[in-house]
């Protein structure tokens, strides 16, 4: 499965990508050329835009509307219908950045490319291949397993419905 995101989803396309998912998102494209892409790429189109939404829908090209406010309904909302496991593995995740596939690398290889803090306190260390962004499970990652839980918690209420 393969997306292709509108420039209102960019911080949903670095979810998704966390989440392993092949997402491809420009800011500033118009919409023919999100369509020409979804299209061409075999992409389906992820929008809150629902003019775009069914223009989509009358060129046949899949596309799946977004109604969720915040991030954990949408992946919630994404979880549901793309059955997209709402679990971060670091092994099949994608740079939230560019969605290159990121790479574990061996602490150090990442030494002095880090604040010293950082490579004082983290042992796994994983590298975009691509940008070269390093990525680790610092401190953040506690935001980040709240918003996961947020929307493991609107799946269990909407199974429940």
């Amino acid at each position: 499965m393969k997306f292709v995101a509108d420039g209102m989803l960019g911080k949903l396309t670095r979810w998704l990508r966390m989440l392993g998912q092949d997402v491809e998102y420009f800011k500033q494209l118009e919409d023919s050329e999100l369509l020409d892409i979804a299209r061409n790429e075999n992409r389906i189109l992820l929008t809150r835009d629902m003019e775009l939404y069914r223009r989509s829908a009358s060129k046949g090209i899949q596309a799946y509307y977004l109604e969720g406010k915040t991030e954990p309904e949408k992946l919630a909302e994404l979880a549901i219908r793309f059955k997209i496991p709402l679990k971060i593995e670091m092994e099949k995740s994608r740079c939230p950045m560019c969605n290159s596939k990121i790479e574990p690398r061996p602490k150090e290889q990442v030494k002095g490319e880090l604040e010293p803090n950082t490579f004082a306190n983290y042992n796994s260390f994983w590298r975009c291949p691509k940008c070269g962004k390093i990525y680790w499970q610092g401190a953040h990652w506690g935001r980040i397993r709240d918003t996961l839980e947020k929307a493991e918690e609107i799946l269990r209420n909407n199974k429940g419905a």
